[in-house]
């Protein structure tokens, strides 16, 4: 089915460091939290990975489900004996984040979503999952110049977070881009059908981009935080890809989580 590749860093002499799986979003790679990684590597020990399908992890038979992706990130916590490790997940990486605890509950220490959604179903309106499932042809409608362009600025604010969401998009070809992002939405549109509780049992906080303009996640977001009370934080200047735009204030909220301060 194809090789993760997966890398790994930080405090890992220390055995009382917390452990970090930093899990990126659709079509991004272990790049996008470069700047967690510079920031948190003398505290905590790091796990971030290229899922399925993406940056090096390729090539890699698509049409598994987020169960599967549940599972592969449990085989390689257990190789690296990350037994409580505290789930980071942006956009994609939330909802993976959410099956693994939904799948393994008591094994994630927390879960800080970034920029992502909840996974019940309640969240979905029918046409918003019809919209999931059919993004395949509209993504292959638009130009991929025009496509790398808005895709970059539609997914963070500031300079280096745009400059690095074109160079993650570059790395594929405009078949092999669509592809990947339609089975993607192909595979959340078939979790939350699922219909499953996907309770967040752990201690969790969500961070949201006060200008992410990714679909509805600020409308998610404001909604799985007044329906769960789960805490959120909104950041300014900040947009899908929060953690690029806004890295101290990420790194702070990662080390303030970690000890639980949140």
């Amino acid at each position: 089915m194809g090789v993760i590749h997966y890398w790994t860093g930080g405090a890992e002499g220390d055995p009382e460091a917390p452990t970090l799986a930093l899990l990126p979003g659709l079509t991004a790679d272990h790049r996008l939290f470069d700047r967690q990684v510079e920031g948190l590597r003398d505290r905590c020990r790091l796990i971030v990975w290229d899922a399925p399908g993406h940056g090096a992890s390729r090539p890699f038979e698509l049409g598994f489900g987020l169960p599967d992706k549940a599972l592969w990130l449990k085989a390689i916590l257990d190789r690296e004996g990350a037994a409580a490790p505290v789930l980071v997940g942006q956009s994609m990486g939330g909802c993976v984040s959410q099956m693994f605890i939904h799948l393994f509950p008591g094994r994630a220490a927390a879960f800080v979503s970034i920029d992502s959604a909840p996974l019940q179903r309640r969240y979905y309106t029918a046409a918003e999952l019809w919209l999931l499932r059919h993004t395949g042809p509209m993504y292959r409608l638009y130009p991929w110049r025009a496509l790398l362009r808005d895709g970059a600025r539609g997914c963070a604010e500031s300079a280096y977070g745009r400059s690095l969401m074109r160079t993650m998009m570059e790395d594929y070809t405009p078949r092999e881009y669509c592809r990947l992002a339609a089975d993607g939405y192909r595979m959340l549109a078939e979790a939350v059908e699922a219909d499953l509780p996907y309770a967040v049992s752990c201690p969790a906080l969500l961070i949201c981009g006060r200008q992410d303009h990714a679909g509805s996640a600020r409308g998610y977001n404001r909604r799985w935080a007044a329906q769960t009370g789960l805490p959120i934080v909104w950041l300014a200047a900040a947009g899908h890809n929060a953690n690029t735009d806004q890295p101290d204030r990420v790194n702070d909220l990662l080390w303030q989580t970690v000890n639980g301060r949140r």
